[in-house]
């Protein structure tokens, strides 16, 4: 019980999210671009579920945004907002660019990088001081999505999410001693939109390769509820990413180039 707040919450890994919280009885604030689909969604959440679901439309390429959700996390008991204090961020938000860097426009690549970086920075950092705020040591948890793409060098994407990660396990480091926790959830190849919205051609990828969205929420979840730092679903892609790790990067960087760009 509580209520968590999920960017990038209408589709993919993040709409999952909200329905496995949802049947763990959370509340939901739920966050993404459109305010039709939040509004759709969150519709779906108290009807099915019977949980509270606010919605906050906001484009988190946007500094003004992020500030609009940041506030939503400062919300405290007894503040006068009335609003129910966040328990576990979700930054879910994130997207490919499906083009290698020098070939996409500068543009996007900012926009990226504002999403999948300084959006979760923003996020964690005022989600982690409203969390430490409550009681002698507070409490609370803070979700980040990575890849185990971070472990590729598979362009800006894995650059990203390689930040993801090492931000997390430093974050982790720093809220030792508290009962706040932070965790990085590293999915492999996983069945969502993902993929075609970033325009990457995946047809050819055997079945056997895919991991599930319910795999990876699930997955990410009781990491959080165990207070693990670091987990990477399926035994495949835990293999996968200590061969990354252990391999030569020439290696590495040979077998990316015949990889679609993320």
């Amino acid at each position: 019980m509580g209520t968590a707040l999920v960017t990038g919450a209408t589709s993919g890994l993040g709409e999952e999210f909200c329905w496995q919280l949802a049947a763990a009885r959370h509340d939901l604030v739920l966050v993404a671009r459109h305010r039709d689909a939040l509004d759709r969604m969150a519709e779906r959440l108290r009807w099915v579920a019977g949980v509270r679901a606010e919605v906050v439309p906001a484009d988190l390429a946007r500094p003004e945004d992020v500030e609009r959700v940041a506030v939503r996390l400062d919300a405290q008991r007894g503040d006068g907002t009335g609003l129910a204090p966040v328990g576990l961020l979700v930054n879910n938000a994130g997207f490919g660019l499906g083009r290698p860097f020098l070939e996409d426009s500068l543009g996007r690549e900012q926009a990226a990088l504002d999403v999948m970086v300084r959006a979760v920075m923003v996020l964690s950092h005022r989600a982690g001081r409203a969390m430490l705020a409550r009681g002698s040591r507070g409490h609370g948890a803070i979700l980040n999505v990575a890849s185990v793409a971070a472990d590729t060098g598979m362009g800006t994407y894995s650059a990203h999410k390689a930040w993801v990660r090492a931000f997390t396990e430093g974050l982790s480091v720093e809220l030792a001693g508290s009962d706040v926790t932070a965790t990085a959830v590293c999915p492999g190849l996983t069945r969502t939109g993902f993929h075609d919205a970033a325009g990457v051609d995946v047809s050819g990828t055997p079945g056997w390769a895919w991991c599930s969205a319910e795999q990876v929420v699930g997955s990410a979840l009781d990491a959080v509820r165990r207070g693990r730092v670091l987990v990477t679903p399926t035994p495949l892609y835990k293999a996968a990413g200590r061969a990354a790790r252990l391999a030569p990067r020439w290696a590495v960087r040979g077998a990316v180039r015949r990889l679609p760009h993320m």
